[in-house]
């Protein structure tokens, strides 16, 4: 019997395929990345509140888990974010972000997600990277004076005096476990090699008590 053109050309792929019929085509497939949408970025674990020298770490994961997706840990300086390190997501969706700093900072940190179908950020406060300082506190016998900064100083006011600093400039102080942001708002201390005086007020708020090193960051 005989053939026609097109069926012996069939026969022939088959023969070269080694199957029994003709090949398929092949499927072009897009570029390998996520293609899931990412509900939430969760934070399981962080440290950002570090001496120089020493990391900060976040550990957190994307929902629902999905593989392929690019984490980075930004900071903002002069209204802008930048990236100081990334990962990327597992199977898991897990992530893990770290940064060493040598030089003291503080500045508002986020995580930011990016995927092919979605881009979440998960704000996460401050990186505060420390170094130490000697510091004294005072107060009593001074309420109702004028600061070296134009103010009055209260009880209540929560504060330091530093020597050169201008002042406004946000002094994030930590102590014991303990942290606060608070202003310049005064000249000193002019005693010993100390950098601050915290006054009375933030000195209760740190469990800060007599002179001695604290940890401190701008």
């Amino acid at each position: 019997m005989r053939r026609s053109p097109l069926r012996r050309g069939l026969v022939a792929v088959a023969l070269l395929t080694g199957a029994g019929a003709v090949a398929a085509p092949a499927q072009t497939t897009a570029a390998s990345g996520p293609t899931a949408t990412i509900a939430n970025v969760a934070v399981a674990k962080k440290r950002l509140n570090v001496r120089s020298g020493r990391s900060a770490v976040v550990r957190g994961g994307v929902q629902p888990a999905a593989a392929g997706f690019v984490a980075s840990l930004q900071v903002r300086r002069n209204g802008r974010w930048y990236t100081i390190d990334r990962d990327r997501t597992g199977t898991s969706g897990r992530y893990t972000l770290r940064d060493r700093r040598r030089a003291p900072m503080s500045l508002p940190v986020r995580v930011h997600v990016r995927g092919a179908a979605d881009r979440t950020r998960r704000p996460l406060g401050r990186l505060n990277v420390y170094r130490v300082a000697l510091a004294s506190w005072y107060g009593p016998g001074l309420y109702g004076n004028r600061t070296g900064c134009g103010g009055t100083l209260g009880a209540g006011e929560l504060g330091v005096a530093h020597k050169t600093l201008p002042c406004g400039t946000k002094v994030t102080l930590r102590h014991r476990g303990r942290r606060v942001r608070v202003p310049v708002i005064d000249r000193g201390p002019y005693a010993g090699a100390r950098e601050y005086d915290l006054t009375a007020a933030t000195a209760r708020k740190l469990r800060f008590r007599g002179h001695g090193g604290i940890l401190t960051t701008r």
